[in-house]
Parts: structure tokens; sequence; C-alpha cells
């Protein structure tokens, strides 16, 4: 197409999942990489310059038109890991993988490792991010509770180091998007003598904080979610702030459990959850929680404030077998990943479409909630909620066409069809 051309428009009808509802009989005009139009089918109720092409849109009859799905924890996919990618290919095919089922944006987590290698896969994935294959980068460590390590490395967790931050932030090149730390680990959140804590440090230079692998208490969990609401205000006033809201990396998982006369850091998160203050995460997937679990944190959190991913390593799409993550040994079997040595669970091995399945069949949320966990807030914690996240005029033409349970049938990626991958069903 030369410069002088229009780019094509075409539109779909069917039932379209929108944010706060849905609309049965809805039609999506798409033009080039852009969404134009979204509404009622209705040709009365059409723009007159999208009546003909919606009068001659292609019918969905098969299930539902979703937006673009947008995961912000993944290791993984297809065989390969983020964290142990040695190219640029290594990293695309565990990208593709998740694409392929319906997640159009992905964020790449990394784990626990020592800082050259943190700073070295940084900014690896940065180029594929510059490439746009990627919509960030998050570090799952190192600034974790050994108490709480899960299948992380406890050997390489270190101390809460601002420079590292700076450094990680450098070799991200804006991509660094998100990191998990634990809060009570001294300079986490406190300054402990430096000029500015870690999650200070986040802030300013655009990632936003994630609590999580935490021995921390209901207190503490609370004065860090306070201090990293204010610093992410401040970020986005200064015009480098991603989020308001900081997140809980996998709510219950990696975190030390509810007791009746000691809380913890779930209850307060959920508090925090519920005021529309934090984005709690949930690995929904049938294994990490159980579905009354994550009903409940449904009911409970504010509209717009749970976060559905898949915290997916390199099993997913893939047999069971031996996969590494990090430092780590993996094994799989009857497609639950666990470490080698001591048996934590290692990470998802589900796509994000089969997460949101879970959610909606087992859970019983209502599909408009779960797409929304599964979309809209992932992209709002990213500060992408302009250009993906939902079925909006203007956004990226990410759109999935699932059946009525959920299948992934067909995925478009700024306006083109994605070749086809049968979905792993949960």
């Amino acid at each position: 197409m030369t410069g002088d051309e229009t780019p094509q428009t075409w539109a779909l009808r069917g039932a379209l999942v929108l944010p706060d509802d849905m609309e049965p009989d809805g039609a999506v005009v798409v033009q080039g990489d852009r969404i134009k139009w979204v509404g009622p089918a209705k040709l009365r109720d059409v723009p007159a310059r999208y009546v003909d092409v919606v009068a001659g849109a292609r019918r969905w009859s098969g299930g539902y038109i979703l937006p673009g799905l947008v995961d912000i924890h993944c290791h993984g996919g297809g065989g390969q890991s983020f964290p142990d990618a040695r190219s640029k290919a290594d990293a695309l095919v565990a990208v593709l993988e998740h694409r392929r089922h319906g997640t159009t944006s992905l964020v790449a987590s990394l784990v626990t490792d020592t800082k050259a290698a943190l700073v070295q896969q940084t900014g690896l994935l940065a180029d594929l991010a510059e490439a746009g294959e990627l919509a960030g980068i998050h570090l799952e460590g190192p600034f974790l509770s050994p108490a709480r390590c899960g299948a992380q490395d406890p050997t390489k967790m270190a101390r809460p180091d601002p420079l590292l931050v700076l450094e990680v932030a450098e070799a991200g090149r804006g991509f660094f998007a998100t990191m998990t730390l634990a809060p009570e680990i001294p300079g986490a959140v406190f300054h402990d003598g430096a000029e500015r804590s870690v999650t200070e440090m986040l802030c300013q230079v655009g990632a936003v904080p994630s609590f999580g692998h935490t021995d921390c208490s209901a207190e503490e969990m609370g004065w860090a979610v306070r201090q990293a609401y204010s610093w992410l205000a401040q970020a986005v006033a200064d015009g480098v702030g991603r989020s308001r809201r900081p997140t809980a990396t996998h709510l219950f998982n990696g975190m030390r459990p509810v007791h009746h006369r000691d809380p913890g850091p779930v209850l307060e998160a959920l508090a925090q959850a519920s005021a529309g203050c934090m984005v709690v995460e949930l690995v929904a997937d049938g294994v990490h929680l159980d579905p009354h679990t994550v009903s409940e944190v449904f009911r409970i959190a504010a509209p717009g404030s749970v976060a559905l991913v898949t915290d997916a390593m390199a099993a997913a799409g893939m047999p069971d077998g031996q996969y590494r993550l990090g430092p780590m040994a993996v094994t799989v079997s009857d497609g639950v990943a666990h470490l080698t040595e001591g048996g934590a669970i290692a990470g998802g091995t589900a796509h994000l479409i089969d997460v949101l399945r879970v959610t909606v069949k087992k859970a019983g949320v209502s599909l408009t909630a779960a797409v929304r966990a599964a979309s809209l807030t992932p992209a709002r914690v990213l500060g992408i909620d302009t250009e993906v996240g939902s079925l909006a005029a203007g956004k990226r033409a990410d759109l999935v066409l699932a059946d009525t349970d959920l299948n992934p049938m067909e995925v478009y990626r700024s306006g083109q069809p994605l070749p086809p991958r049968e979905s792993t069903v949960v």
C-alpha cells in the first residue's frame, strides 16, 4: 500500500464483551490496525459512513468477540523461558505461543537471579519490546523474602538496592514496567540509610511496585501500599508514572497465609483492593487457587481492581517433562509445574484465555468482569489502556473470537489474523 491509499475497512458482528456490559448484537469496525467504531449493529444506530461496511460485516455467531488479552505476569511458554532466553528468537517463541491463544499484549517476567543476569536479560527483552513484540518487562525479585521464596532461588535473593533498580531501568529503555518485592525487607519501602527506598525508586523510573513473595504483617502491607500509592501519584503528575496503583503479585501464593490472630498481607491487600487503591493479581488457573477463593476476591475487590495472570513458564502449551525457570529445575506432571527439588509450585502452564475460562466457568465470575480483569485492568497497570485493553474506537485492533466455552478460535492483532493454534482447555 502506498502512502496515499486508505487502509482496508472491514467489520465483525456478534456478541461483544465490553468493559462494563455486553452488546449481544454489536459491530466492530476496523480500518488498518485501528478500531474505528464499536456499537450496536442495528443500522439505524451506525454512523452513516460505516453503514455499508456494517451491513456487509462478517457475523461471528459461535460465541463472543473479546478484546485482545493482556498478561502482566508471564515467564514463558512454547518450550522457551524469558529468564533463560539466549536470543530474541528464543523469547519470541514464548510470545507467539501466548499470542496465538489470544494474549495480544504480554509482559515478560524474570525471576530472582544475579544482578548481571537480570540486567542482561532486561536488555535482551527490551529489544523485543522496542520491536513491538512485548508490552513490558517484570522482575519478580530479587528483593524477596526467603521465607516465602516459592520457586525462587533463595541463595540469589539480595538486599534491596535502589542502584540495581536504576541499572535495570537503563537496560529496559522505558519498558521496565513492574517489580515484585517483599515490603518487610529493610530498604524495600523504608529508606534504610539510602537516599531512596526501592519502592520510591521504582516509581521514579516509571515502574509499578508489586508486593509479593512476602512474610510481612498486615500493617507492613498497608504501609507499603500507602507509600507506593503516594509516590505513584507523584510519578504520574511528573509524567513518568504508568499507574496510580501498586499491585499484589499473585495474591495468596508466596505470601504468609491468613490466620485469625495474624491476618498477614492477604487481608490487607484485599482491603486495599476493595478501596480501589491496589490491583491484586490472581493465577486463577484451577491449580494455584480454589475457584471459590477466586469468586470471593472478585466479590470483595472494587471493580477494576483484579488482574488475571498466568504466571506461565516454558511448559505452557507443551507436554509434561523437564523444564527450567531461571536457575531452578522444574518437573511438569499432569500439566502442573513443580520444582524438581522441593516440590513447590513453579509457575503455571495455562494461557490467559484458559485462566479466563476457569474464572467464568468454575468460579462463576461474570464474563464482563473476568474479561475486564484479563484486558483493561492489566492494561491500566501498564499505562497502555488508551492503546489496548478493550473494544473501543481508536485502540489497536486486537480481537479474540471465542466460542461459548471460551476457546480462542481466531485472533487478530493490529487488525491482522494470526495463525491458529489448538487451545489447551483447563
